[in-house]
């Protein structure tokens, strides 16, 4: 029985499966957004709503746990420098995971694992509204 157990195994050891899970993580940071089955997008969103909350503190100590739990170091620096302020008034829920249908060749369900972050661009929107001129 399954009883209190939380992780998908995936069918793999646990040196694969934390190496899958690490770098699924570390391109989610890069690239903001990535495409992958729903089972390991749901485990890959508990290790990066973690790292945020770790990269919130902003001090080095979360900077080094950072760095051992990804697998690049330029990873790392867009975790403290963008998307941790960008989630500074958030108190979770920092990634949203998109349906996309099942896949063609094996019909896995497949989704996108992207960031949850604000929208900064409605007060540049009202900000560029042309001025009325008085004559």
């Amino acid at each position: 029985m399954r009883h209190q157990r939380v992780m998908k195994k995936f069918g793999r050891s646990t040196a694969h499966r934390t190496m899958l899970m690490k770098s699924l993580v570390t391109n989610l940071i890069l690239a903001e957004s990535i495409k992958t089955t729903l089972p390991k997008a749901k485990e890959a969103r508990k290790d990066a709503d973690k790292i945020v909350t770790v990269a919130k503190k902003g001090d080095l100590s979360a900077r080094r746990l950072a760095a051992s739990r990804l697998t690049e170091p330029k990873a790392v620096q867009k975790l403290f420098d963008k998307i941790a302020p960008a989630m500074k008034d958030r108190k979770g829920g920092y990634t949203r995971i998109v349906k996309l249908g099942a896949r063609k060749g094996d019909a896995a369900e497949m989704c996108i694992l992207q960031w949850v972050m604000p929208e900064a661009a409605a007060p540049a929107a009202e900000a560029k509204e042309p001025a009325k001129e008085v004559k």
